[in-house]
């Protein structure tokens, strides 16, 4: 249990080194953009062979898979469109957008994009007692792009240094929590529950990239985007041969 929970905050502390980083250097937006787009092949990489190859050679077959995907597409989409409307839509940006929104939305939206992330590894070390090396790099090379543009638009949008680095301890303590939830939660679920939240991760993370982290990096690091996307693709992947 308590390792679960370490685990958790250890994949999460790159939130708070990446608000560290941010707070203490001027990040041009194109570095920015770029290092977000190779944070988002890295959990593409993630989803594809950690989350859902993983799914599928656990369940008894393919239902719970289909399901888990769509359902956390859904849940992901349905929680990200509240936060907007509560005025955290642009909770990533780096150019201070987010003096316009509502400081509760922005914090309660950066939660729920890391919380399907942090619940797999608390379900991984419940069923293989560790969690993979693979995987945990990826969410937590993943973090650090997203805490670096986050506090330079907030920053930006005029909020003082010390709400900012608290935000990002409070965040990363929720992830280690929701790390811990997932070894409670399910170390004794099914083969078919465990696949189901594996894909549930793996739909809400997707829908997250395509929703929330990728326009960003797109419109800041311009073409060669997706080229360090391709380049965090292939890293995490070679991350996850080797294990």
């Amino acid at each position: 249990m308590a390792a679960a929970f370490g685990w958790g905050l250890l994949a999460a502390a790159s939130l708070v080194v990446g608000a560290l980083v941010a707070l203490r250097f001027r990040i041009p937006p194109v570095v920015i953009g770029l290092v977000m787009g190779f944070g988002a092949g890295v959990l593409i990489s993630a989803v594809a062979f950690d989350l859902v190859e993983e799914a599928v050679d656990t369940a008894t077959g393919q239902t719970a898979v289909i399901a888990g995907i769509f359902t956390g597409c859904g849940a992901f989409f349905i929680g990200d469109s509240i936060v907007d409307r509560m005025g955290g839509a642009d909770r990533k940006d780096a150019m201070g957008a987010q003096e316009s929104g509502s400081a509760l939305a922005i914090v309660l939206g950066t939660v729920l994009d890391g919380i399907p992330e942090s619940l797999v590894i608390g379900l991984t070390i419940t069923q293989s007692g560790e969690v993979g090396a693979a995987y945990l790099i990826a969410v937590f090379v993943s973090n650090l792009p997203e805490s670096v543009s986050s506090t330079a638009g907030l920053l930006a949008g005029g909020w003082k240094r010390s709400r900012i680095l608290w935000m990002w301890i409070a965040i990363a303590a929720v992830s280690a929590i929701a790390s811990l939830a997932g070894y409670r939660f399910f170390e004794s679920a099914s083969p078919d529950v465990v696949a189901f939240v594996l894909a549930f991760a793996a739909g809400a993370v997707l829908t997250m990239l395509a929703d929330t982290m990728m326009p960003e990096a797109f419109e800041h690091g311009g073409k060669l985007t997706g080229v360090l996307t391709t380049l965090g693709f292939v890293v995490a992947f070679s991350l996850h041969a080797l294990e």
